[in-house]
Order: C-alpha cells, then structure tokens, then sequence
C-alpha cells in the first residue's frame, strides 16, 4: 500500500473576538466564554469545505475531550461537535469525524459543498490531535488565559 494520500485537509481559523474580551478572571463567566468567536475554516485539497464562525472555547474543550478518549481508547471515537447556540440537531453535528475501519470521513451540516472525503484514520486522526495542540496554544497566547482554569465551566453539548 502507498502513502499516498488522496485526500489532504487543513485547517485555519483567526480570533475574531477582542483579546480584551475575556481573562482568566473571567473563567466561571458563560456568556463571556461563548462570546470568544474564532472563525474557522476546513479546506479538503485547497477546496473550502467549511467555513464558520464558532464559539471558539466550547469547540475547543469538546475536541479536548475528544483527545482524552482517543488516548485512552484502542479504537478511535467519532468526534462530534456540536452549539448551545444552535440546537437544531436532527440533521446531525455542525461538525463531525466518523471512523470506519482504517479510513475516516469529516461531515458537517454547513458543508459549503458536499465532497468526497474519505480520509486514512491515522492522518486524520493526527490532523486532528496537531489541530487540538495547536488551538490550545494559539487560544492561550492570543487570549492570554490558562485554559485548564475554564475546562469545567466551559458548557458543551454532548448528543448520544
């Protein structure tokens, strides 16, 4: 089998809320914390597959949690995100990973357009665990907060 892979993903986003907007005084404050938006975009092989704004530290601690069970787990778990701010989940997550067998595909209810994507799990998964490392650093350096001190009092939907 080749390394080659078919499909490539990247991910961007860029803070769109004040820096002065939150602190870490600020951690039990709810209505701060899903103010702080980040607009995030997904290209699929330089094509944009989705580009939001979103609640920037309530996407975060859910992919977040997501790391945790995937270190913790031999199989790896779907990743779902989904708002507070918009509860309409019949048609699925703003934002998902779904593993199947050694492959995985990313879906999203606000696609810009449908794509193909079937990923091999183990580059998507990785993109996904350097995305978590990378928006933990950029959300404490640009933010200037300790995001350990918001994990609990950042609320997030869990669907089963």
């Amino acid at each position: 089998m080749s390394s080659h892979i078919d499909n490539k993903i990247s991910f961007e986003y860029e803070f769109v809320t004040d820096k002065s907007m939150i602190s870490n005084k600020d951690k039990k404050d709810v209505a701060k914390i899903l103010n702080v938006d980040a607009t995030f975009t997904i290209k699929i092989n330089d094509e944009l597959y989705f580009k939001e704004d979103l609640p920037i530290l309530e996407f975060y601690k859910t992919l977040f949690l997501w790391k945790e069970e995937v270190l913790k787990k031999s199989d790896i778990p779907e990743f779902h995100y989904y708002s507070i701010e918009y509860d309409e989940y019949e048609d699925g997550s703003i934002l998902s990973l779904i593993p199947f067998g050694n492959k995985a595909r990313v879906k999203s209810i606000w696609a810009k357009q449908e794509m193909y994507n079937v990923f091999p799990l183990d580059y998507i998964v990785n993109e996904f665990l350097l995305l978590e490392e990378k928006l933990k650093k950029d959300i404490e350096h640009f933010y200037d907060i300790q995001f350990k001190k918001f994990l609990k009092h950042i609320p997030i939907i869990i669907v089963e």
